[in-house]
């Protein structure tokens, strides 16, 4: 198999190819490694590949003999480095796989290599001193966003069909819409972070993946959804695989729209003459859509302020476990200048400031659950603006404080975090391109903490009226494709 045509596979198809013998899992490992090669020097997704040992048994799951990348951050495979794309954390092995690495391999799905990401997932662009920026596969001189930059970049120029992301504040929604992506991002307690955490951030994060079809999203989640023993939090089990619901219809839905975002953030007129159309496509798909006014439960600076208090904490307590176990200084030799920016201000609060932002995130959660009362989904765009241009997200960072650069990151993503907030799932779908610049644009929907079904079966039916999945990044232009 040539590349020009491994990027036309998505995950299930290419699995689908392995289980009928026509291509062996070595072989689309090849042309992954191929794929990469040839788009890595100008994206930089990737941190680096190494040799497999997983020899996957053809059509024992539905992404089995899958090539596949993994994160720098969250998912811990035996022998191999998680650097949390930090000098601080530079050279650390992982000891064991986490519960998620072992559901990887039992997926048959053949992990080759890790992703880049912004400094301790501490920016929604992936623009790290370790490994340099990574660009975005539809205007290299733009973000592909973060903190699952790589992840986003790698998939969206075809070098493997799904990979591994996270999301605390939007990380994983983030690189789907900049990348013209599906990200799903599940229920608090869907997928274990054991067992080296119970929770990250406080409970603020999930792991999923990105990839460019809505099936093969359904897919990996099946295959790594549920507890482990010890987790704290539980989703409740679904109806029936996520795989079955994509296909089946939605029936009509009631969706509220958020336009404009909490905070004041205005959203800018491609994004917003892109939302008007995702409006009418939903219309004519039979569904009842109005514009509602979703209260977040607290004023916006509230809210960023808890925020910063849940991030920094955890942060703090990250970085000096990391500076104790390396024996490395916490300084700006090993952090940037937001990182130790966060890690200060994070000492500096208190007991008392930490359980009331805990408490805040009670009051968010238990506000936004009014709203699927009224509504079956609600819909935002996922970002307000169009992917910003390599160099311009971090101006001024030396200047913020930890709160500070927390607002920053609200400010430039203010329809994301309140459902980490929440726990809900919430799924970024590439449903419209910008006319003028041909960059994709997310459309963002969330439902009741649960329903991930009720996504997946919208998003199929999006997907079917509009076919994000047929474009092929400029990247492979010419020659470069292997033809």
């Amino acid at each position: 198999m040539k590349v020009a045509e491994y990027v036309r596979f998505d995950a299930v198809g290419l699995a689908e190819l392995v289980a009928s013998g026509e291509v062996s899992p070595a072989e689309l490992e090849d042309v992954a490694r191929e794929a990469a090669q040839a788009v890595n020097p100008r994206l930089n997704a990737i941190v680096e590949t190494w040799p497999t040992d997983d020899e996957p048994t053809p059509g024992s799951a539905p992404l089995a003999g899958v090539p596949f990348l993994i994160k720098d951050l969250g998912v811990t495979m035996a022998g191999r480095r998680l650097e949390l794309g930090s000098r601080l954390a530079a050279g650390h092995v992982a000891g064991e796989d986490s519960f998620l690495m072992r559901r990887l391999r039992r997926a048959g799905l053949v992990t080759f290599g890790r992703t880049t990401m912004p400094e301790m997932a501490y920016s929604i662009t992936t623009e790290p001193v370790l490994y340099g920026s990574t660009r975005n596969p539809w205007d290299p001189e733009r973000t592909a966003g973060g903190s699952s930059g790589g992840a986003g970049a790698a998939v969206a120029a075809g070098v493997v069909p799904i990979a591994h992301a996270t999301d605390a504040a939007g990380s994983l929604r983030i690189p789907a819409a900049y990348n013209g992506l599906f990200g799903l991002k599940p229920s608090r307690g869907r997928v274990s972070m054991g067992p080296g955490a119970d929770d990250i951030f406080s409970a603020l994060a999930i792991q999923n993946g990105v990839s460019r079809t809505v099936r093969d999203s359904a897919a990996l989640l099946d295959q790594i959804r549920g507890p482990e023993p010890g987790d704290p939090y539980v989703a409740p089990e679904p109806y029936r695989p996520y795989t079955q619901e994509v296909s089946r219809a939605p029936g009509v839905l009631r969706i509220g729209v958020l336009p404009q975002a909490w905070g004041g953030r205005r959203t800018a007129a491609p994004v917003a003459e892109a939302l008007g159309r995702t409006v009418r496509l939903l219309e004519s798909l039979g569904h009842r859509v109005e514009e509602a006014k979703v209260e977040l439960g607290a004023g916006w600076e509230e809210f960023v302020l808890a925020a910063a208090r849940l991030m920094t904490v955890n942060l703090a307590a990250s970085i000096d476990e990391l500076a104790a176990a390396f024996g490395r200084p916490i300084d700006s030799s090993t952090l940037e200048p937001e990182t130790l920016a966060g890690y200060r201000y994070g000492q500096r609060v208190s007991s008392t400031e930490f359980v009331t932002a805990l408490a805040m995130r009670n009051r968010v959660a238990r506000a936004l659950a009014r709203h699927f009362e009224s509504y079956d989904l609600l819909l935002t765009p996922t970002l307000p603006e169009l992917p910003p241009h390599l160099g311009t997200y971090g101006e001024g960072a030396e200047a913020l404080d930890g709160h500070g650069w927390i607002d920053r990151l609200n400010d430039r993503s203010p329809f994301t975090m309140a459902f980490n907030f929440a726990g809900t799932p919430v799924a970024s779908v590439p449903v419209m391109t910008d006319a003028g610049t041909g960059l994709p644009i997310g459309m963002q929907f969330a439902a009741d903490y649960g329903r991930e079904g009720l996504l997946f079966r919208l998003a199929g039916q999006l997907e079917q009226a509009s076919p994000w999945a047929d474009r092929t990044p400029a990247v492979w232009a010419g020659n470069q494709a292997g033809d």
